[in-house]
């Protein structure tokens, strides 16, 4: 899967995730805190931002595997740092990776416009909800409850880890930083970007 990859698409693939490992650490904190709030659908607002590095990665880097690799690279780096979850999340942090790179895989690898990011945080959001159906015993819940948390973690993935990677992606690009990386590469007003 790497052999196509520079030297530097890993390295940054890497320091993504552990900055985004830090980051889905201290936002179980936060969910934590808006949970007692507003109750247990204060995570499926924020599971968006679960998701965004895979969308980050593949937007800047373009190739396969990076969405995956990354997002499972960032569950690694949270449990290391200490999420209580253990190794699980890393099997979380795979099935979140590869509902966002089914997406792209979907195109071919060839769009990474505005649409195909939200429908890679949707498939994260899709991924990751049918697996936590049968891990969190969802079941038992009320299926209208259940059908609420589902639409507010699509939204979230779509909105937060869809338009916010976009968003933090062309940032980083306006800042020079990303010149040698596929995302330099788009022309203006390329449908594809």
């Amino acid at each position: 899967m790497l052999k196509s990859w520079k030297l530097k698409e890993v390295v940054l693939m890497s320091l993504f995730a552990v900055v985004f490992g830090i980051v889905y650490l201290l936002f179980v904190h936060v969910a934590n805190i808006w949970a007692a709030v507003i109750g247990p659908l204060a995570y499926e607002w924020m599971f968006g931002i679960w998701f965004i590095v895979s969308i980050i990665c593949m937007y800047i880097i373009r190739k396969p595997g990076a969405a995956f690799l990354s997002e499972t690279m960032a569950a690694a780096i949270e449990v290391l740092i200490g999420n209580a979850v253990g190794p699980r999340l890393i099997l979380t942090g795979v099935v979140q990776g590869l509902g966002a790179e089914a997406a792209f895989a979907l195109t071919g690898y060839k769009h990474f416009n505005i649409l195909v990011l939200m429908l890679a945080g949707i498939g994260s959001a899709v991924f990751s909800f049918v697996y936590g159906y049968f891990v969190s015993g969802y079941a038992a819940l009320d299926p209208s409850f259940v059908a609420l948390m589902f639409t507010i973690r699509v939204l979230s993935g779509a909105i937060i880890a869809g338009i916010g990677g976009k968003y933090i992606g062309d940032a980083l690009l306006a800042t020079g930083s990303l010149r040698g990386y596929a995302i330099a590469r788009t022309k203006k007003g390329d449908v594809n970007a």
